[in-house]
């Protein structure tokens, strides 16, 4: 059987690397016997109602409720959007729909989200990198010069892991340089927390502008699997050539409308209300901490910081049953953890123990330098 699967196996699957989810590294059949901190979720849900009546039919490809909803919410043309598994199925839309298998290229500006190249390597795209600077803004000489290279460009806003949150001006200096080039896609799905800077009204300017939306962030829905692509209606036509037969589940087309009434909506922008509250003391704690850099910006609904003691933190929070995420193996950030924001009590718990562990680190710093004194006397 080993001989066939390396005989049948791909030789782009072959040397792929898969994205470590957080679900992957921990499972959430853990429960609560973690505190769970590493997946930018939302540390509460919300209750719904779900009728069954329907559960004998297939459900409807796009549902149109849910698209007149989401349409209303975020200021859009129902025609403008497709509702996905997440933003990460829009990813894998877009790459499939356009990119040529061992002959396209897509270009990504790293440190981001793993998954453009990961989506891209899946289906044998290649993946060229803009790297971005030092203080985390776009390249934009480099990723002038892959112009005419590549089919899809890949910009996050507010940004994962960085938390930064890409201005205006270089959002469109990117669409002009890949007008009738490239369609650029930029990823919101953390918009809930820096609302102000949501890039949607470029869509009239812009026809290779596409957004990405999800409800698993602000919206707390992480385990419905529901996103959106926004786009112009002849990208919309496209994509829908590509996507499964019925990729949106009844109940999560239920869950999703629900959460995008009036009601819903309230109680989302009062949960990242708080969030932010949250996110806000924790960063002014944590930066208090004289062994700890604070990296990037707080745009979305997490941290991110640099130590020297990066990998024995992670270990000591994780034998402490805290999740947070190591981002270390990414561009621009050695040694430095993610932690998304949950309740004041999970907060307060994750902040004792980073404390306890710099105060135990000092200890025993001092203990071995008096050690050392007594032993050269």
């Amino acid at each position: 059987m080993n001989n066939l699967l390396n005989k049948l196996t791909c030789e782009h699957v072959k040397a792929l690397t898969p994205y470590e989810s957080a679900r992957r590294l921990f499972t959430a059949s853990e429960g609560q016997a973690r505190i769970w901190l590493n997946a930018n979720e939302s540390p509460t849900a919300d209750n719904y109602e779900v009728r069954s009546d329907l559960f004998n039919r297939y459900p409807d490809c796009q549902p149109v409720a849910l698209l007149s909803a989401y349409a209303k919410y975020a200021d859009v043309n129902p025609n403008q959007l497709i509702t996905t598994r997440g933003a990460d199925e829009g990813i894998e839309l877009l790459i499939r729909a356009f990119c040529t298998p061992n002959e396209s290229s897509v270009l990504i500006c790293p440190p981001t989200y793993g998954m453009y190249a990961i989506s891209a390597q899946t289906f044998g795209v290649d993946v060229k990198k803009a790297p971005l600077q030092s203080n985390f803004s776009l390249d934009l000489n480099t990723i002038k010069r892959f112009v005419g290279q590549v089919n899809l460009v890949f910009l996050c806003s507010p940004n994962n892991p960085t938390g930064t949150s890409l201005p205006l001006k270089d959002i469109e200096a990117v669409l002009k340089m890949y007008e009738d080039q490239a369609i650029v896609v930029l990823d919101e799905a953390y918009i809930e927390f820096n609302s102000e800077q949501s890039k949607q009204a470029l869509l009239t300017q812009y026809p290779n502008l596409v957004i990405l939306r999800t409800l698993s962030k602000g919206f707390a829905l992480a385990g419905i699997r529901c996103g959106f692509v926004i786009s112009s209606k002849d990208i919309q036509q496209v994509l829908m050539k590509v996507i499964a037969p019925y990729p949106i589940a009844d109940p999560v087309a239920q869950i999703a409308k629900q959460a995008l009434s009036d009601s819903g909506i309230k109680r989302m922008q009062n949960r990242v209300s708080t969030l932010n509250s949250y996110l806000q003391d924790f960063t002014q704690a944590l930066s208090h901490i004289k062994q700890i850099e604070i990296v990037g910006s707080q745009c979305g609904n997490f941290v991110l910081f640099r130590s020297e003691h990066n990998a024995e933190l992670m270990k000591y929070l994780v034998n402490n049953n805290i999740l947070i995420r190591d981002q270390s193996k990414q561009f621009l950030l050695e040694k430095c953890l993610r932690v998304s924001i949950g309740n004041a009590n999970e907060n307060n718990q994750l902040l004792a123990l980073i404390q306890a562990f710099f105060s135990q680190a000092e200890y025993q710093k001092t203990g071995n330098n008096q050690s050392n004194q007594e032993t050269v006397s």
